[in-house]
Order: structure tokens, then C-alpha cells, then sequence
């Protein structure tokens, strides 16, 4: 990595960074779902509100200590993250109670899938100014990647290894690989450092860099933010109970893990399209497509029950998905300006991961209550048509203020 471009080796990390921020997503995380509610005792109901309260509170805490990216190096940054993810991991190895597993599910939410993914997509928004949109998908790839390996990886390994220990494995990986990522790829990045651009000759459009307590009196923050929250409060709440799903619809334990790999491709597809896409056309005019595919993977979820409706249904999350990762990052920086971008991405990280504290919450409380999964992709499907309207209503009020 010594001889690569600058701009490559940032890119590389934000792949690193996304890839290993699967273990505090809730795909994964699902894949301990059975073995835990097992060994404790305890029902999908209760598994749901411990998991949404934990991520709860990650949310909340991710606020200020993602505000502080705008402060510090991002090599300082990183190896706090690497140093926070690395003791969860840990943790999380030894949870023997509701406590510990409340506790465990709070650590891995806020250093994985809240800070680790924090970290790559505000280094990446604010260092790449006009490839931002291919950059960002690159480093999405990273997600997408651990999508398609880890779950059948996983799955199979409780055949010869504890959950525990598979934690204890990755923990070991994280502390012996992340940092030697660092300090290989961005320990000369500062805050002020941007991408070298031969294209020089390109004039720039200055825009107003909105400060965060700006962006909350703005009421297009909030239509956007129910759209970008869509895909992870309904993906999340499949992914947590990918158990129940298969039982209701009568599938192979296998089924929802080797579809996973669909949802990974179509993922990963959708990725390398949309970065082109962004610096083409810009996200402010794509996010209304973006959860399009969300919207007739639910009405699958909700009409078919053959094992092949799987592959399609995960494959169209997995669209919805790709543009998501993308747009989320790319259309704040877009909108709202760089310059204070880490302030203003630790606020909708930390509603990204409350959404999926809801979703969890929601699909719990509805499966204990008794409604079927074709319930619950009905009133998702619904969420999704009422955020859609709303944002086509304003999507010509999206543009940037000019400074």
C-alpha cells in the first residue's frame, strides 16, 4: 500500500473500516440470535427490547463522540474506534445474562455499526470532492463483501466452534489487522486534506457548510431522513428475526443465509452503478428511486412463500441497500457542505441506528402479539409509500445554498 495514491489508500480504508462494522450490524448479529435466546432463556420478544433498547443508547451516545471526528486526526480517531471494537468483540464473548447481553449489544452497536461505519463514510465525504459518489461505493463494498462471506461463514462454524469463541476469533483479527491497516493507509490525513484532482481546470461551486444546529431547523432534513431511515428499521428487524421468517414460511435453515448471498451480489451491483450515477446526476436526484426495490421486496415478502422467493426478496433489500449506503453519506455532503460533515453525519448515523432499535422493537413487539411476517411486510410497505410521497413533493426544493 506505500506506493498507492493517496486517494486509493483513503479509499481502501473506508473499505476496511465498513467491512468490519458488519460485526456490529444487525445481519450479523442475527446470526447469534438463536444460540443466545437459547442459552438464556429468553423469547424473540424479549431479545427484540434488549437489542432496541442497547442500540438505543448507542444512538444517543454516538451523537457526541461522532461529533468528535470534526476535531481530531483521524489516525487518533481510528485507533480509539479499533481500541473500543476490539474490547466489545471481547465482551461480547463472555455475556451469561440479560445484563451483560444488554450491555454487549450496546458496545458492538456503538463501535460497530455505529463508529466503525462513522469513521469510513466521514473520512471518505469530506477528502473526495468530485468523485465522491464512486468513492463512497467502493468503500460500501466493504459491507457488502462481509454480507456475502460471514453469514454462511458463520453458520457453519457453530458446527465446530462455540459462539463464543467465533467472538473471541474476531477479536483477535481486529487488534492485529486494523491497526497495521492504519497506519498504511491514512496516517498523513488531516482535517483539511482533500483529494488531488487533475481536473484542475473544473471551477468549483462554492456552497454554504451548514453547522448541525442549522441543519435541525431545516425541514427537508426530516423528509429525507424518513426515507434514509426506511431501509434500516426494515432490514434490520428481518436480519434480527431471519429466524422467524424461515420458520413462518416453513424454509431451510440454510435458506435465508445462502440468500444472503444474493442480497450481497445485487448489493454490491447496485453499488458500483450508483457511485457513477451520484457523480453524474447527483443524489439529490436518485434518492427518490432509492427505496423503490424495499417497496416489492416487501410485497414478495408478503405474496410468496416458495423458497425461491427468498433469493428475490433479500436481492431486492439488496438494491435498496446499495443506493442507501451511497446516498446516505453522499447527499448530506451534497446538501449540507463538508466542513462540519462529521457533526452533521454523528446526528444521522445516530438516527440510522435508532432506526434499526425501532425496527427490532417493532417486529418483536408484532411477532409477540401474534401477527404473521405477511403482517408486518404489509404495514413496512406502507411506511415506505408515505415517506416516498413526501419526498417527491419536495424534490425541487433539494438543491444546495450558495455561499
Amino acid at each position: 500500500m506505500i506506493n498507492l495514491s493517496l486517494n486509493k489508500k483513503v479509499i481502501i480504508f473506508g473499505f476496511i473500516f465498513t467491512f468490519f462494522s458488519s460485526f456490529g450490524q444487525s445481519f450479523f448479529l442475527g446470526l447469534f440470535n438463536a444460540p443466545i435466546r437459547n442459552e438464556l432463556g429468553i423469547s424473540h420478544g424479549q431479545f427484540g427490547n434488549i437489542y432496541a433498547s442497547a442500540t438505543i443508547f448507542s444512538s444517543i451516545l454516538l451523537i457526541w463522540v461522532g461529533k468528535k471526528i470534526d476535531e481530531y486526526r483521524i489516525i487518533y480517531y481510528s485507533f480509539f474506534v479499533i481500541l473500543l471494537l476490539f474490547l466489545s468483540c471481547l465482551f461480547f464473548s463472555l455475556i451469561n445474562s440479560i445484563y451483560l447481553l444488554a450491555i454487549g449489544i450496546f458496545l458492538m452497536r456503538f463501535s460497530g455499526q455505529g463508529l466503525m461505519s462513522h469513521t469510513s463514510t466521514t473520512t471518505i465525504s469530506r477528502f473526495f470532492e468530485r468523485t465522491r459518489g464512486k468513492a463512497l461505493s467502493t468503500a460500501w463494498f466493504g459491507l457488502s463483501t462481509a454480507e456475502f462471506v460471514l453469514p454462511v461463514l458463520v453458520t457453519y462454524s457453530f458446527a465446530i466452534y462455540s459462539w463464543r469463541t467465533v467472538w473471541q476469533g474476531i477479536a483477535i483479527i481486529i487488534i492485529l489487522f486494523l491497526p497495521f491497516i492504519v497506519l498504511n493507509t491514512i496516517k498523513s490525513i488531516k482535517l483539511e486534506s482533500r483529494e488531488k484532482d487533475l481536473n484542475s481546470n473544473i471551477k468549483d461551486i462554492k456552497i454554504k457548510n451548514w453547522r448541525r444546529t442549522d441543519v435541525i431547523k431545516d425541514y427537508r432534513f426530516y423528509i429525507l431522513s424518513l426515507n434514509m431511515l426506511a431501509m434500516p428499521w426494515i432490514a434490520t428487524g428481518i436480519f434480527v428475526y431471519q429466524s422467524f421468517i424461515s420458520e413462518s414460511k416453513i424454509w431451510n435453515i440454510y435458506t435465508i443465509p445462502k440468500a444472503f448471498m444474493f442480497y450481497s451480489v445485487t448489493s454490491i451491483v447496485t453499488l458500483f452503478f450508483s457511485g457513477f450515477l451520484v457523480d453524474k446526476f447527483t443524489s439529490r436526484k436518485l434518492i427518490p428511486i432509492m427505496n423503490i426495490p424495499l417497496f416489492l421486496s416487501m410485497l414478495v415478502l408478503f405474496y410468496f412463500k416458495h423458497e425461491i422467493s427468498a433469493y428475490i426478496f433479500l436481492g431486492l433489500v439488496g438494491i435498496s441497500n446499495g443506493f442507501a449506503n451511497v446516498l446516505g453519506s453522499s447527499t448530506w455532503a451534497e446538501i449540507y457542505g463538508v466542513k462540519f460533515i462529521g457533526s452533521i453525519k454523528a446526528l444521522t448515523t445516530s438516527f440510522m441506528v435508532f432506526a434499526t432499535a425501532f425496527g427490532t422493537a417493532v417486529f418483536g413487539l408484532l411477532i409477540d402479539i401474534g401477527l404473521s411476517i405477511e403482517n408486518i411486510a404489509f404495514i413496512s410497505g406502507v411506511y415506505i409509500l408515505i415517506s416516498l410521497t413526501l419526498l417527491i413533493t419536495i424534490r425541487k426544493k433539494l438543491e444546495p445554498v450558495k455561499a
